[in-house]
């Protein structure tokens, strides 16, 4: 595989799950907005670690927790494209909101579908594993 090919192909994963998390954002809305309608699988923010939390307050974190991971995902993306900040920025920025994403979904696990939640999961710990463990990829490789 070329370079050009994987810099679209992990750029783009990294755009993807970070709108994935618009998604998630948007259920949170639709479900204060319009309560009582059928959302699937999705339901209201609610912490399994913190029952007594109010639904107000849990959806405010929740989003507050969506807005980061989806703005870092975002940022990491154009940065690893070159297009919104040069060099190695976009490992830092990928690895928080890996982590903000991780924290929200083990707050909020349960409350969202099972596919999104393991999709993202997966996704967050490839990135913590492929940046922090494996040092992957080289900056030399996508000359950054």
């Amino acid at each position: 595989m070329s370079d050009q090919a994987l810099k679209i192909i992990v750029g783009g994963a990294l755009l993807l799950h970070g709108l994935g998390h618009g998604g998630a954002l948007g259920a949170l809305i639709w479900i204060g907005r319009k309560p009582g309608t059928n959302t699937g699988s999705w339901r209201a923010a609610r912490s399994w670690l913190f029952p007594f939390v109010a639904a107000p307050t849990a959806t405010n974190l929740a989003s507050i927790l969506w807005i980061l991971a989806l703005s870092g995902f975002v940022a990491a993306a154009l940065s690893f494209w070159g297009i919104l900040l040069p060099g190695d920025v976009w490992r830092p920025a990928a690895v928080a909101s890996a982590i903000v994403s991780g924290v929200g979904i083990a707050l909020f696990m349960g409350t969202w579908p099972l596919f999104n939640t393991v999709a993202a999961l997966v996704m967050n710990v490839a990135v913590l594993a492929a940046l922090l463990w494996l040092r992957w990829p080289p900056s030399a490789m996508f000359g950054s």
